[in-house]
């Protein structure tokens, strides 16, 4: 990276400037990336020069705290170049953003260790059992999709802690070192093969109370962390912004494809016919389609990030159905940025399915972050349906 970027502060513009000027270099090291099956070491030592990393942590440990659809923008130009390096970019620095939700005591401990420490997730609650012991708690599981985890020192993992009497299962999110838990290497995926989502287990890890945190607390904005961390970006709904941390991958991986056709499209000929690739109408309408759904998902995006952050400083409560507005949203646009890629993966003949060429692997990458739950239309569609009908909901939001 240019040196002149360390002396420059890093807001939004700059921010955003550096995911867009990395973005090339990543597109040349994808392929790499798929072969290792995880981030290169280059790649996230651009991370951390650049301070993506840190886009939304809090400035008082040196974070950008930049407004989500920034951050949003930010790694989606990433996501256009490599999506398996965006996807674990978004995992990881969305981690800072989550880690304001536990004790102080953990911030410091963490944070203490080093501002740019490197946090992975395994979120599957039920994969995790805790029981409470002493002063903390001990937690056993096996948990899948723990993206970037190789290059993470801690992780958080969910767990439900098992209920006394009548009391109901509490829900609740632990950090653990990487020194507690084993990193199975069962990462073999047909998308975003670069992403390195291993799955981790551990056995009767001891997790002292100050380095666990309620999901109730997170989703009723009652998170101990919270009152050190007052900044709106903080306050916003955990449930309901979650399609927003992931999917700038698939809004990039659009991107990225569209980028890839146009420019492979305009010199190309036929082998077949001799006629000019550009010149045929099927080629022309597929970039028109395509470049529509884009530009549809990437406003409907960007205006629930803008919208919920618009709440959420003016301190209106952001209601059921609004949180549900959202995850319907997310899912539905990255619905139009899978469709996009398809229309132009279609249209792309033989040489797409080569391993060197970038239009499959955004295909492949695209339908692999939308498998993601916070992505998934069948059941954000659901959600949103069975409380715009007024039929109870159970779930969390």
């Amino acid at each position: 990276m240019p040196d002149n970027f360390v002396n420059q502060p890093n807001n939004a513009v700059n921010l955003i400037s550096r995911a867009s000027a990395l973005a090339p270099m990543l597109a040349e090291r994808a392929q790499d990336c798929e072969l290792l099956q995880h981030v290169p070491e280059q790649t996230l030592e651009d991370f951390h020069q650049t301070g993506l990393f840190r886009a939304i942590q809090p400035k008082r440990v040196g974070g950008a705290e930049m407004a989500f659809a920034s951050y949003f923008e930010m790694c989606s130009e990433i996501a256009r170049g490599c999506p398996s390096s965006a996807w674990v970019l978004t995992n990881l620095a969305s981690h800072h953003w989550m880690l304001t939700y536990w004790p102080i005591e953990a911030q410091e401990e963490l944070w203490g260790e080093s501002p740019d420490v490197l946090i992975a997730s395994g979120l599957a609650f039920p994969c995790g059992k805790a029981s409470k012991v002493g002063d903390g708690y001990k937690l056993s599981g096996k948990w899948p999709f723990s993206s970037g985890v190789d290059a993470s020192t801690w992780n958080m993992l969910g767990g439900i802690v098992s209920a006394d009497g009548g009391d109901k299962p509490d829900q609740r999110l632990f950090l653990v070192p990487s020194t507690d838990y084993t990193v199975i290497d069962d990462w073999d995926a047909s998308g975003l093969k670069g992403s390195g989502s291993k799955s981790v287990a551990g056995e009767d890890m001891f997790v002292p109370v100050h380095r666990t945190v309620s999901l109730e607390d997170i989703v009723t904005g009652k998170a101990p962390g919270l009152i050190a961390n007052p900044g709106s970006l903080f306050q916003l709904p955990f449930f309901a912004m979650f399609p927003y941390v992931v999917g700038p991958v698939a809004l990039g991986a659009a991107k990225g494809a569209l980028d890839t056709y146009t420019v492979w499209n305009k010199d190309r000929v036929s082998h077949y016919t001799g006629a000019k690739i550009s010149e045929l109408a099927p080629v022309q309408l597929r970039i028109a389609e395509a470049s529509a759904s884009i530009e549809a998902a990437e406003r409907m995006f960007l205006h629930r990030c803008e919208e919920v952050t618009s709440l959420t400083e003016s301190e209106i409560q952001i209601s059921l159905e609004k949180r549900a507005e959202c995850r319907r949203d997310g899912a539905f646009a990255t619905k139009l940025c899978v469709t996009a890629v398809d229309t132009l993966f279609e249209g792309s003949g033989g040489n797409a399915l080569y391993s060197g060429n970038p239009m499959q692997r955004y295909f492949r990458d695209i339908h692999a972050a939308a498998s993601h739950f916070a992505l998934g239309w069948d059941a954000s569609a659901t959600m949103y349906g069975q409380i715009h009908l007024g039929i109870p909901f159970k779930g969390n939001l």
